[in-house]
């Protein structure tokens, strides 16, 4: 199994309940599966570029013009999105590790998603066959911290929302949420209590997904 793990938080994992959430998600996953493949991409470390002109022309043109050829500068464009793309591709699980942001992904998170969804690298698209994915990650693990507490559908989560329809348009729809809400310490005196079962959350979606993979395995 392939384990590709994008991290959007700046912090050291002391002081980060998103990455300790991460620690204890692939803490167990390791414990069950040791010959995981995993890939670690620390968006801080590797810092995506905003989305350019020159990238929309060099992903997008080609789709509305066949004959296009882009230029050299519109093709350095694409350097970024081709390396993280090609780790995307190879995985079969996604874990995302992020705080929340005034109320959505951070924006190098989401700087990130809009490099690695293009066309002709994670996905084709066309007229007569729609979308179609490039890549065979089977499922997303959102691990997720937040300051206050969003009731499901809560108007104010645009982070798992947006999760959800971007990854929904490339055929990824399992899509398991790990969330540490009600961290913020001025308002929640229980917030402790709240991450430590948020914890055991992330340690027991580890368990479902090692099992899952033993079950695939003995199918196949």
């Amino acid at each position: 199994m392939n384990v590709l793990h994008v991290c959007a938080n700046p912090k050291p994992t002391e002081e980060s309940v998103s990455k300790q959430l991460a620690a204890a998600f692939f803490g167990k996953l390791i414990e069950l599966k040791p010959e995981v493949e995993l890939v670690n991409v620390d968006l801080y470390d590797e810092k995506p570029p905003y989305y350019s002109y020159e990238l929309f022309k060099r992903a997008w043109y080609p789709v509305f013009d066949e004959g296009y050829e882009p230029s050299k500068v519109e093709q350095m464009a694409m350097n970024y999105a081709a390396k993280q793309a090609e780790l995307f591709n190879a995985a079969d699980v996604l874990v995302l590790t992020t705080p929340m942001w005034n109320f959505a992904l951070p924006a190098i998170m989401k700087a990130w998603i809009d490099q690695i969804l293009c066309p002709g690298l994670t996905f084709s698209i066309s007229k007569e066959e729609g979308v179609k994915p490039l890549h065979k990650v089977k499922s997303i693990v959102l691990l997720v911290a937040s300051g206050g507490i969003y009731k499901e559908g809560d108007e104010r989560d645009a982070l798992s929302r947006q999760v959800r329809a971007a990854f929904g348009f490339v055929g990824i729809d399992d899509i398991e949420v790990v969330w540490a809400e009600g961290q913020n310490p001025l308002f929640f005196d229980n917030h402790e209590e709240k991450k430590a079962l948020a914890i055991e959350a992330a340690a027991e979606i580890a368990e479902d997904i090692a099992e899952l993979e033993t079950d695939e395995a003995v199918a196949g």
